[in-house]
């Protein structure tokens, strides 16, 4: 069974950390490109990291660059999401996908991937 699921949201004050993983079962995850995206009540749904598979490259939203990090435990079948001086607007349900394409401008297009986790909430609030 193909399934990838999410873990690790939860509610944090700004400026504090959190580590989302993806845990990935029914697919070698080293072979895919993987990216995160998140959703905001309201919004539409953004890639923020994205790992190429192969050559190793990294992707960014601007937004998050410099405060989150993508990498993969390929023995765990895992793929992580470090995200380090939350914001407010970081808020959102955060989804890891796979088999799609990592962008330079916009690091993932949702429509180009085909699987989904369901997603875990990140809640960043005093």
């Amino acid at each position: 069974q193909l399934q990838l699921v999410e873990s690790g949201g939860g509610l944090v004050q700004p400026g504090g950390s959190l580590r989302l993983s993806c845990v990935a079962s029914g697919f070698t995850l080293e072979y895919y490109v993987i990216a995160w995206f998140r959703q905001a009540p309201g919004k539409e749904r953004e890639g923020v990291a994205c790992a190429s598979s192969g050559d190793g490259n990294l992707y960014y939203a601007d937004s998050v660059k410099g405060r989150f990090t993508i990498s993969r435990d390929n023995p765990k079948n895992t793929v992580y999401l470090q995200m380090n001086n939350l914001k407010p607007e970081d808020t959102a349900t955060y989804y890891c996908a796979l088999n799609g394409a990592c962008r330079r401008t916009e690091v993932a297009r949702p429509y180009e991937y085909d699987y989904w986790g369901r997603g875990t909430q990140v809640t960043v609030s005093s």
